[in-house]
């Protein structure tokens, strides 16, 4: 992963979703129930990295305590929405695998979401000599110069004039 040198902040047009999702061990001991589970996101990803046109911009993951996390760009909440219901895609099968599991073996597991909106200029970042990776991947990383040099700067870059 290159690492930016600087400090650096991001640059993108129009609106962005960040969406939120993660899974939780209920019942560690039992990995024949949160397996399919945990192995059912890198296929998704896959595909959606795949297909650009989806709306799908980016993502970063990590390990809570209670599972993994993932925090995923998208160009706006529709295409998530989109993408959740398309029958062709590989998440409506994992979704209802997902289900009837759960119904067999309640609360062994657990999913969860979040999803936001971001409007045009109401999104700032910074970093500073670290990995291209999250929002700076995900849309594009320019380095802080001139009027974005405090997070107050930065947010209102951008915001569509009153």
């Amino acid at each position: 992963m290159a690492l930016l040198r600087g400090r650096w902040t991001h640059e993108h047009e129009g609106g962005l979703a960040v969406f939120l999702i993660g899974m939780t061990f209920n019942q560690p001991w039992r990995p024949d129930l949160w397996a399919p589970v945990f192995t059912a996101m890198p296929a998704m990803l896959a595909e959606l990295e795949r297909n650009p046109e989806w709306g799908f911009l980016g993502y970063r993951g990590g390990l809570t305590p209670r599972g993994p996390l993932l925090v995923q760009y998208w160009d706006s909440a529709e295409h998530v929405y989109e993408y959740a219901s398309a029958t062709s895609a590989h998440h409506r099968p994992a979704w209802t695998a997902f289900n009837r599991r759960a119904r067999s073996a309640a609360g062994a597991v657990g999913i969860w979401h979040e999803t936001y909106t971001v409007e045009p200029g109401a999104a700032e970042s910074i970093c500073v000599d670290a990995p291209v990776a999250g929002l700076f991947a995900a849309t594009r990383a320019v380095p802080v110069v001139g009027a974005t040099h405090s997070a107050r700067q930065r947010m209102g870059r951008g915001r569509p004039a009153a």
